[in-house]
């Protein structure tokens, strides 16, 4: 027997939702899965909880299983709490080729953390995943939803000051969720 859900989507977040829903045919709304995760993702503090993915699956009338399935596949959802900003350094061939293995190292060194730690303060979470779809100016970062090519140690500690001092949850929706309650 599953528990029961004890959060809930904020007005906004649940109109943007039912918007997004409304694209598909009743009995096809598993097909806004993708977006709803994300906001999802960014209303509850940057990553989906169980409960968290419960929720979506009751909203989209759909099984729980299938939300734990997409989550868990794509490197963009959070199944555990993490920083901030999220650093996910592609490491495929055309990255790996120009050097994301040193850009890791270095945003490790810098930031004192292993790809999948979270800085102490909570800022920062280095994550290396699969291709970005940037093979042409690699070696490359994504952030929330935006993306940073070209990447040398220069260019990776303007990042890390930029984002320190702006001080925000990054995520992969254009709108801030949290600051919607």
């Amino acid at each position: 027997m599953s528990k029961p859900i004890t959060i809930k989507f904020s007005d906004a977040s649940l109109a943007e939702i039912h918007k997004i829903m409304s694209r598909y045919p009743e009995g096809k709304h598993k097909s806004a899965l993708l977006p709803v995760l994300h906001i999802a993702q960014a209303e509850f503090d940057g990553w989906l909880s169980a409960e968290t993915m419960d929720l979506v699956a009751s909203v989209l009338k759909i099984q729980s299983i299938e939300v734990y399935e997409v989550a868990s596949f794509y490197s963009m959802f959070h199944l555990a709490p993490v920083g901030n900003c999220v650093f996910d350094v592609c490491r495929t061939s055309s990255c790996w080729a120009r050097g994301a293995d040193d850009i890791i190292k270095h945003i490790g060194k810098r930031l004192n953390i292993k790809p999948g730690e979270t800085t102490e303060d909570g800022m920062f979470t280095l994550k290396a995943v699969e291709c970005l779809g940037s093979c042409g100016t690699a070696p490359m970062l994504q952030c929330g939803a935006s993306f940073h090519e070209n990447l040398t140690p220069e260019k990776v500690d303007a990042l890390i000051e930029s984002y320190k001092a702006e001080g925000k949850r990054k995520s992969y929706t254009d709108r801030d969720y949290k600051n919607t309650l």
